[in-house]
């Protein structure tokens, strides 16, 4: 029996390796000899790293970065066998790296994004997949241009400083000091937001209240970048600030794509291309699938659903472990899941559920028991 593993982070609790590991332990138990296959699964987001380095042998390198507000701190990205990039731009520009207190995205920078890329820049990689979610920031990624070599200039012919509040001092842009090495390289970008830049679903007024932003002055920044895409269009004629994911991480999207010629890309079909994980569905006899919680939300274009589609193309049977399921998760089962699981199996705590070795035990524990159930009708 073939058997491949991919599941997503129980966030907060397993994480994607994790979880595969304890559905084989479970599957080990009833079938010795079964072939088991773990894949990483992630979506872009905080996990991205560690899954593809862990899952696909690569490294993890360090270096120092400019967190949102300009202070210096220690940053990791990862490296693939293959010298492809994979970066967060939370490790540098997070919302997490920040107090309560001091989220002010007027302020906030992505220059340590920039950084990041340049590191791996002058590390040798040319292939980049960039995981943009969780972002303090909401200055149109021109921090990131700017570690880069790009000139965000002043009236002075002098950089601007950081944060959203210095679009408005933005009155010339350039690229005669960007870092040669860039022409050569290649970005995809990982990311399932479609906001646009500006207007009432753009990154001001959808994203930027969880960063600190009161209403004036989202009415302040949303003005800002769309001077700021003016302006860019002058500096590419393709840039539109109505494109699809260019309001990701504060309009970091809009600057990757229209400045480095990015892809933006969902990033469960990103992850899953690059572990090459159809070509291990095809041969298996059973896909196992899952995440931290199994819903309605399941159904729209998350990691489950997406492997199921997958297997389904090859006629796999699909089976999937969550901690917990919520109404309307039936759609799953229309969509390729043949059948989900919760793992609880007791009443708990969601302390107690969220223990690591308590989520790891429960998921070996519920994938014997349905491996069971398939050895005894396979008799």
């Amino acid at each position: 029996m073939k058997v491949v593993i991919a599941i997503d982070s129980f966030k907060g609790s397993l994480s994607s390796l994790e979880a595969g590991r304890a559905a084989a332990e479970g599957i080990h138990r009833v079938f010795p000899n079964a072939e088991t296959i773990i894949r990483p699964v992630a979506d872009g987001g905080e996990g991205t790293v560690d899954a593809l380095v862990a899952g696909l042998n690569g490294q993890l390198r360090e270096t120092e970065v400019t967190d949102p507000l300009g202070r210096k701190i220690t940053a990791k990205y990862g490296i693939l066998p293959d010298n492809m990039a994979v970066i967060e731009m939370a490790a540098a520009s997070g919302l997490t790296l920040l107090s309560e207190s001091e989220r002010d995205p007027m302020h906030t920078t992505t220059y340590g994004t920039g950084e990041l890329i340049l590191n791996a820049i002058h590390y040798g990689c040319r292939d980049y997949i960039i995981g943009i979610g969780g972002s303090a920031t909401n200055d149109g990624g021109i921090g990131c241009l700017q570690a880069l070599g790009f000139g965000m200039l002043d009236k002075n012919g002098q950089q601007v400083g950081y944060g959203a509040k210095d679009l408005s001092q933005l009155a010339e842009i350039n690229d005669t000091n960007v870092v040669p090495e860039l022409k050569e390289c290649r970005f995809h970008i990982a990311c399932d937001v479609t906001n646009p830049l500006c207007g009432e679903n753009g990154c001001s007024a959808v994203f930027a209240p969880q960063k600190g932003a009161d209403a004036e002055m989202i009415r302040i920044m949303d003005k800002y970048l769309g001077n700021y895409a003016e302006m860019t269009k002058r500096y590419n004629q393709a840039a539109s600030p109505d494109t699809a994911g260019a309001g990701a991480a504060g309009g970091l999207g809009f600057a990757l794509m229209y400045y480095l010629n990015a892809t933006l890309e969902s990033g469960v079909q990103l992850i899953m291309r690059e572990t090459k994980l159809e070509e291990s569905i095809k041969n298996a006899d059973i896909v196992i699938t899952g995440e931290g919680c199994l819903d309605s939300q399941s159904a729209m274009g998350k990691a489950p659903v997406g492997i199921a589609t997958i297997a389904k193309k090859y006629g796999k049977p699909v089976i999937a472990f969550s901690g917990a399921v919520k109404d309307s998760t039936e759609f799953c089962n229309q969509l390729g899941i043949d059948a989900f699981f919760p793992i609880l199996r007791r009443v708990s705590t969601l302390e107690q559920a969220m223990d690591k070795s308590n989520a790891y035990n429960n998921l070996a524990d519920t994938a014997e028991q349905v491996f069971r159930t398939i050895k005894t009708f396979s008799k």
